[in-house]
């Protein structure tokens, strides 16, 4: 029994004793912490006073951010296009017309607007609303199919004029803003992304390809084309043309949007003012873009280049000796491989420049001369 006393008093010394220690290092760590906590030090100049450690200075300046002062002084030079198909004859009758949509923007004082092929083509009547909410009506200068770009005119004062920046300046994740009238009724609506690459190209399913393409994931949407893409500076860097949703495996994607630099714009635009037209090169051909899957499937000799289907006669290409089956490896100096195709490199040239054509023909490197022609 005393021995079991005497273990109990042990066990509850060693307790009372366990729990003092706790407390007391409880203690001194609070203690050590509240003395070591840091003091914030501002720095001020000589002759000023120190503000208390607790004083939290706050400026109420209103602050205008990069955008949007960008869109306030891009926006007035925007405007929606609107244009009326015919309509068609069926079994039933005639069809009513229809109208459609996009968007453009301002590019001379003179009223010259940008805007995309494929928003006026086979139209009738456009017109153009104003970011004012006028509407004026507009003729059609010319267009080119090719790089998907139109020129339009508009008889009235224009309340703003874009300013064009330089495309080849671009580098991928460089932001930019997306101004136009997705649907049609939501004009001159904003979206913001960056640039996600640049010299894409795409495959537009009717015999030739877009190259040299701008890829953003700002938000592009149906009505949108046409419209400008603009850099933080407030100029036009890109031509807003088309959004990709998925691929032909079925892959869904999002955040696709392509746009045609704005150095093709200005040059194509210029030229349609000054002549009418843009007067591309014409070889005379109907190709199919040769890519290394291509060559894989058709077991064909080369990588890169232009397989020939067809030769149009009396053309440059029928004059130069070009035949069905050749595949077009270089035209002139530039030639054809993963970042440039056929129709690009004929847009190095002019109309009656007279380029060397270099074909691959049974087994064999041919060089053959072909004098272009305009295309308008």
């Amino acid at each position: 029994m005393n021995r079991f006393i005497r273990f109990l008093m042990l066990f509850m010394l060693i307790v009372i004793t366990a729990i003092g220690g706790a407390f007391i290092g409880a203690r001194y760590a609070v203690n050590n912490v509240i003395s070591s906590k840091i003091t914030p030090v501002t720095m001020i100049n000589e002759g000023e006073e120190l503000p208390a450690p607790h004083e939290i200075i706050v400026s109420s300046s209103n602050i205008s951010t990069m955008v949007t002062e960008v869109v306030e002084s891009v926006e007035p030079a925007v405007v929606t296009v609107i244009g009326s198909i015919p309509g068609q004859r069926t079994f039933f009758g005639f069809t009513d017309d229809q109208q459609v949509s996009g968007s453009g923007f301002i590019i001379s004082s003179e009223g010259f607007i940008v805007t995309n092929n494929h928003v006026i083509n086979d139209v009738k009547d456009v017109s153009v609303i104003l970011s004012d909410g006028t509407e004026v009506p507009a003729e059609i200068i010319s267009t080119d199919i090719f790089s998907d770009l139109a020129v339009l005119d508009i008889d009235t004062d224009v309340p703003a004029v874009a300013v064009m920046g330089d495309s080849d300046t671009l580098k991928p994740g460089e932001t930019v803003i997306a101004i136009g009238s997705p649907l049609g009724d939501f004009r001159n609506s904003v979206t913001t992304g960056v640039i996600s690459a640049t010299g894409r190209m795409l495959d537009t399913g009717q015999g030739y390809e877009m190259e040299n393409l701008l890829q953003t994931d700002a938000a592009i949407n149906s009505g949108n084309s046409g419209g400008p893409l603009v850099n933080l500076a407030g100029e036009v860097v890109g031509v807003n043309t088309l959004v990709v949703r998925g691929s032909s495996s079925g892959a869904a994607a999002e955040g696709l949007g392509f746009a045609i630099p704005s150095n093709t714009a200005l040059l194509i635009g210029q030229q349609i003012i000054e002549q009418g037209y843009f007067a591309r090169p014409y070889l005379g051909v109907q190709i199919q873009q040769v890519d290394p899957d291509a060559a894989n499937r058709y077991d064909l000799p080369v990588e890169w280049g232009a397989f020939v289907i067809k030769v149009g006669g009396n053309t440059p290409a029928d004059r130069a000796g070009i035949q069905p089956g050749d595949i077009i490896v270089r035209i002139g100096d530039v030639l054809l491989d993963e970042n440039t195709g056929f129709i690009n490199a004929l847009f190095n040239y002019q109309p009656g420049d007279l380029v060397d054509i270099e074909v691959f023909r049974n087994g064999s490197i041919e060089v053959l001369q072909a004098r272009l022609i305009a295309l308008n």
